[in-house]
């Protein structure tokens, strides 16, 4: 499953580099869901309630309106978690809080239940990391993905080095990880070409795509195309 992202900042739809620098400025909310029409899902990331400077609480609601959203950002409550599911997302994605708060994860699944939490493993040089990609972990996330398996459904995993650079992205770090985990795979970061598409979906991984769409490095009929190959 190809997975298109929107990114939100200010009330507008971007694209950073490596997590920092803002790239470009995407179409508005509707005409991004005029793009992204026919697609499975959108992954929707509130970058604003990730960095705890306000929220886009009605265009994340909009957007789950419209269409099957997954989305995070600042999910670091069961209240943060719950108020995303108010607002009609499908699943919550949860990044930092899994690894800093201590049973977190575990009373997230009891609130909401596992099926509804996809937990972010971002890697950097080879190590986990947290905070907004600023904070390295000492692990790597195939020694950390087993423990998570009880309290979700699945794995973002980004590939922080190349994230946003539209340089491809590391097939040997996500063949490792479908490797450790049979659930749910996302792959995000770097990837750029049909070629990076159609590696990690043989590896039965999905995949979300945002600066190569953007940017029109990947065109999205082609994508729509994959998508209903692979669901046949």
């Amino acid at each position: 499953m190809i997975v298109p992202c929107i990114d939100l900042m200010d009330g507008k739809v971007v694209q950073l580099v490596q997590g920092r620098e803002k790239a470009l400025e995407g179409k508005s909310i509707d005409e991004m869901l005029r793009l992204f029409e026919g697609f499975p899902q959108i992954q929707v990331i509130d970058l604003d309630a990730a960095m705890d400077r306000g929220s886009n609480s009605e265009l994340v609601r909009y957007l789950a309106g419209h269409a099957i959203v997954r989305a995070g950002g600042g999910v670091r409550s069961v209240e943060r978690a719950r108020q995303l599911l108010e607002q009609g997302a499908y699943r919550v994605i949860v990044g930092t809080a899994a690894f800093l708060v201590p049973g977190f994860l575990e009373e997230l699944a009891r609130a909401i239940g596992p099926e509804r939490v996809i937990v972010a493993l971002d890697s950097k040089d080879g190590r986990v990391v947290v905070k907004g990609w600023k904070e390295s972990t000492a692990f790597t996330a195939t020694e950390v993905i087993h423990n998570f398996e009880p309290y979700c459904s699945g794995f973002l995993c980004t590939y922080v080095d190349k994230e946003g650079m539209l340089q491809g992205t590391d097939l040997e770090w996500f063949r490792g990880l479908r490797g450790a985990t049979k659930h749910e795979l996302t792959a995000a970061g770097g990837i750029t070409t049909l070629a990076d598409v159609a590696a990690l979906t043989a590896l039965d991984i999905h995949c979300a795509i945002g600066m190569a769409i953007y940017t029109g490095r990947l065109d999205l009929d082609e994508l729509r195309k994959l998508n209903l190959v692979k669901s046949k």
